[in-house]
């Protein structure tokens, strides 16, 4: 998202040596962490939708998402929330991330499902295939640095699909 890169300050080195070692590796480690498709979705997104059941009718949501990257950027928690006036989502996510090659666990807290999660990462752009607990589906998420458009669409269950657009916040 926009730069959740917090540059630190550098104690200064005790030799020269030191200081340019301390420099390279920070600067290396800047580089992994600016170059993971995760990077940019760090924190707080708010906005709304709809949401489209199996007999054809839909509902506008509202909802929450909370992205959390760990390790080097290539580890992602998800949890996104959402509600209709008749319905509620509550997903949850771990994700890693290896050259683009996306794998992990998803719930469903709502109707208690479960399941894998494999798919793909690139800069500004996640899709995820998720099986399990009697539903498949897939989930993309498009993103920049302070909007975001998700799209999620089951097989196996009432819910048919989920569009939302959110923005920073």
């Amino acid at each position: 998202m926009s730069s959740r890169l917090l540059l630190r300050a550098f104690a200064l080195a005790v030799t020269i040596a030191a200081s340019a070692g301390a420099t390279a590796a920070y600067a290396q480690t800047a580089l992994v962490k600016a170059a993971s498709p995760f990077s940019e979705l760090s924190g707080s997104w708010s906005g709304g939708g709809k949401v489209r059941f199996s007999d054809g009718k839909s509902e506008r949501i509202t909802c929450r998402a909370y992205y959390n990257p760990k390790g080097d950027g290539e580890e992602l928690g998800l949890a996104i929330r959402c509600a209709s006036i008749s319905y509620k989502i509550d997903i949850r996510a771990s994700l890693l991330n290896e050259n683009g090659r996306l794998s992990g666990r998803w719930e469903e807290r709502t109707f208690n499902a479960e399941g894998d999660v494999t798919g793909r990462a690139s800069s500004g752009s996640i899709r995820m295939d998720i099986a399990g607990g009697g539903l498949s589906g897939s989930m993309s998420v498009s993103y920049g640095s302070s909007t975001q458009a998700v799209s999620i669409s089951t097989e196996g269950s009432n819910l048919k699909g989920v569009v939302i657009s959110l923005s920073r916040g």
